[in-house]
């Protein structure tokens, strides 16, 4: 059982092509010009409007969290003692599915590739930025500051990649272990509760199902909403009042 995401994006389908997922969500939306912006830049300069990248947002959150539910729901119908040999991989897909959640909020949100181009793989600081981001979703304050600080810095060097130095040896570094040690704790009671839950026959893919959807939704919608009030989200249309719809928007706010 992982209590930091270090081993997850190995799993097939975890981790997210930031390219072929912005491409995807907002040919919906926005015309090629302002896709190839989005990609090379971010879709907040790129011009596309909040109401956008919410109800992008919002999509990707019931989407994932129907397929999260629906696996945890299958992998919880053995029962008696059979059952615990399921959890450790109904643990890793659930983890699994929340950094899938985390890198499309993410990305959405204007957020820089989180992994390395060079295709290395998951380095320190993406693993430091996935602890976080992990964080704010099962509602740790420190990682909420943490992702804060980390945004407010790429946003005032316009930068396209994480601070690898705060990161890994810097400032924001002791937070990051504040919160993975906070994590460990918060990952145990749910593998607790999961592993509980799976011991009564049938009854318990219900039950397990259910825990999943009643954790696996707010918990993303606590990352989202996070993420819409970051520096990195408000470099658009400054020029624009507030309310009004800027024509470099792929949509009005009218959505």
């Amino acid at each position: 059982m992982p209590t930091t995401p270090r081993d997850l994006p190995q799993m097939p389908g975890v981790q997210i092509n930031r390219e072929a997922y912005l491409r995807s969500e907002l040919k919906r939306f926005c015309t090629q010009d302002q896709i190839e912006r989005a990609i090379a830049k971010t879709p907040a300069e790129a011009g596309v409007s909040l109401a956008v990248v919410d109800k992008i947002a919002n999509s990707v959150i019931r989407y994932e969290t129907s397929k999260v539910t629906a696996i945890s729901t299958l992998t919880g119908i053995p029962g008696g003692i059979a059952a615990f040999g399921t959890v450790p991989a109904d643990i890793a897909q659930y983890y699994g599915h929340v950094l899938r959640v985390v890198q499309k909020l993410a990305y959405i949100y204007s957020w820089p590739e989180l992994f390395d181009s060079n295709g290395d793989g998951l380095d320190s600081a993406t693993e430091s930025m996935l602890t976080l981001f992990i964080g704010v979703m099962v509602g740790l304050n420190a990682a909420q500051i943490g992702v804060a600080q980390v945004s407010a810095m790429i946003a005032k060097e316009l930068t396209r990649k994480l601070p690898q130095q705060a990161l890994t040896k810097g400032v924001i570094y002791p937070v990051v272990k504040k919160v993975a040690s906070l994590l460990g704790i918060q990952m145990t009671k749910q593998v607790f509760a999961k592993s509980a839950a799976k011991v009564v026959p049938l009854v318990g893919a219900a039950v397990s199902g259910g825990l999943t959807f009643a954790t696996f939704r707010p918990m993303s919608k606590r990352l989202q909403k996070h993420l819409a009030t970051l520096p990195l989200t408000k470099l658009r249309h400054e020029d624009a009042p507030a309310g009004v719809w800027n024509p470099r928007d792929c949509l009005p706010k009218t959505l």
